[in-house]
C-alpha cells in the first residue's frame, strides 16, 4: 500500500497538476485522507515546490455546521479566506484536490442553507473559480477511499473489505497497477487527443442523441468550437496539466441557446451531499423549461436557482460505453469516476479553451456567439449502452459519432 500511495500521488504532482521548480502546491485534502496527504506533500517537494500549503476538512464537522451553526454564518464567507485564495491564485500557484466525500453527507439539512452558503462562496470566489475555467492556474482532482464512500459504494461487504475493494478499483481505473504509471497515462492521453483531432477536423454544426431511456436532444455547436482531450495547458506557461483524474473524456462547448429536446439521466447524481436518481430535463432554445426525478427534485431546484446560466448547458462531453471505469460494473456515487464512465453534459459555466480565440473576448462577445457563464458547473450523467449520437457539419454531411454507446469515428 505505501508504493502504491507514493506511485499515485508521483502520478497526481508530476502528471495531474505538472508541479514546477518553484511553485506552491494548494492541497484540498479530509482529515480520513491524511496519509496521502502527506505523500501528496513529500511528492509535490520532490518535484521541486517552493511551498506545499493543506487546506484540512472534515465531513463530520461540516454536517454539524449545516445543522446548527447560527443562520448568518451561512450569509457570507470571512473575507480572509477570499484573500488566501486569491493570493495562491494570483501567485500562480498549483492547486489538488482530494475529493472523496460522503455521497450522502448533508441528507436531510435544509438545502436553503446549501444553496444560500454555496452561491455566496462561488460569487465572492469567482476569480478564483475563473482563473481555473480559464487555465491560468493548474488545477487537478483526485479520489481515495473514505470509509463512508466505501461503504456507500461496496454496502453489502464489512467495512474493511469496502475499503480495500475501493482501493483497489481505483489503482485498475487509474492506471496505477501498471508497471509505469506516467508511461500508460502520457499514451492514453495520446488516444484522447487523437479523437479530439478528428472531431475538430469534421466542424460539426449540431449533435442529435438518442437512447432507449427516452432521450431525443438535440445541440448546436457554436462556430469557433473546440473538441479537447482531458489535458489542459496553463495560460501563460504551457504547462500542460490533467483537470480530473482519472479522465475517459473529450468535450467542447455547446451554443448554450440551441439545445432542444429531452434527455435523461444514466446514472444518479451526487450534490453537496445529496443525491439525485433518475431524472430528466426538457430544453427549449437552451433552456430548462422542465425537469422531474424519482428522488432529489427539490436538489435540481436548488441547482436551476443559482444563477440564469445555471438553466444552461456549458459543456457537452463524449465518453464510450466500454471505458474501464464503466466496464467496472461499479457506480461511485462520485462524479469525478461516474462521469469518466459516461456520456455528460454540464449545467452552468463553460470551460472557456473549448473555444477558439477566448482569452481575446470579452464576456459579451462571448456571449454572442453562445458562450455559457454561471457561478455553478454541475455534470450529469446521460451515456447508455444504447446511445447514438449523429453529428451534423457545416456542409450538411451526416457522420455517426456514437453508435451503440461506442465510438463510432
Amino acid at each position: 500500500m505505501e508504493e502504491l500511495l507514493k506511485k499515485y500521488a508521483d502520478v497526481a504532482v508530476r502528471i495531474g497538476v505538472n508541479i514546477q521548480k518553484g511553485q506552491t502546491l494548494v492541497i484540498n485534502s479530509p482529515v480520513e485522507c491524511a496519509d496521502f496527504a502527506r505523500a501528496l506533500t513529500k511528492a509535490g517537494y520532490e518535484a521541486g515546490a517552493k511551498e506545499v500549503y493543506v487546506e484540512w476538512n472534515d465531513d463530520t464537522c461540516t454536517r454539524l455546521k449545516y445543522l446548527h451553526a447560527a443562520e448568518e454564518v451561512f450569509e457570507d464567507i470571512p473575507q480572509w479566506r477570499v484573500d488566501r485564495e486569491l493570493s495562491f491564485a494570483r501567485g500562480g500557484a498549483a492547486f489538488l484536490n482530494i475529493y472523496a466525500e460522503d455521497p450522502e453527507l448533508l441528507k436531510g439539512v435544509d438545502e436553503q442553507r446549501i444553496a444560500k452558503y454555496s452561491k455566496i462562496a462561488t460569487t465572492k470566489l469567482k476569480e478564483v473559480h475563473e482563473r481555473t475555467l480559464t487555465n491560468k492556474n493548474a488545477w487537478s482532482i483526485v479520489s481515495i477511499p473514505t470509509k463512508s464512500w466505501a461503504e456507500k459504494v461496496f454496502s453489502e461487504k464489512s467495512n474493511e473489505d469496502a475499503v480495500k475493494d475501493l482501493w483497489d478499483t481505483i489503482f485498475k481505473v487509474a492506471r496505477l497497477d501498471k508497471e509505469d504509471p506516467v508511461k500508460e497515462w502520457t499514451d492514453h492521453l495520446n488516444n484522447l487527443n487523437n479523437k479530439s483531432l478528428a472531431l475538430n477536423k469534421l466542424q460539426l454544426k449540431k449533435l442529435h442523441y438518442t437512447n432507449s431511456l427516452g432521450t431525443d436532444l438535440w445541440i448546436e455547436l457554436p462556430k469557433g468550437h473546440l473538441w479537447m482531450s482531458g489535458s489542459g495547458k496553463v495560460q501563460e506557461t504551457g504547462v500542460s496539466f490533467i483537470p480530473n483524474m482519472p479522465t475517459e473524456e473529450v468535450f467542447t462547448v455547446p451554443d448554450k441557446n440551441k439545445v432542444n429536446g429531452v434527455v435523461y439521466s444514466a446514472l444518479p447524481l451526487s450534490y453537496n451531499g445529496n443525491l439525485v436518481k433518475n431524472f430528466k430535463f426538457t430544453f427549449k432554445d437552451g433552456k430548462v423549461v422542465d425537469y422531474d426525478a424519482e428522488c432529489g427534485k427539490e436538489t435540481l431546484k436548488t441547482i436551476l436557482k443559482t444563477d440564469e446560466g445555471a438553466t444552461r448547458l456549458g459543456e457537452v462531453a463524449l465518453v464510450p460505453y466500454d471505458s474501464p471505469i464503466s466496464q467496472s460494473g461499479i457506480l461511485f456515487y462520485n462524479t469525478l469516476f461516474d462521469e469518466n464512465a459516461s456520456c455528460h453534459l454540464a449545467l452552468g459555466a463553460a470551460y472557456l479553451p473549448s473555444f477558439k480565440n477566448y482569452e481575446n473576448m470579452s464576456k459579451e462577445e462571448l456571449d454572442k456567439y453562445g458562450i455559457n457563464d454561471s457561478l455553478t458547473h454541475v455534470d450529469f450523467m446521460i451515456g447508455t449502452k444504447d446511445l447514438n449520437i449523429t453529428g451534423y457539419t457545416e456542409s450538411g454531411e451526416e457522420v455517426q459519432i456514437f453508435k451503440e454507446g461506442n465510438w463510432a469515428i
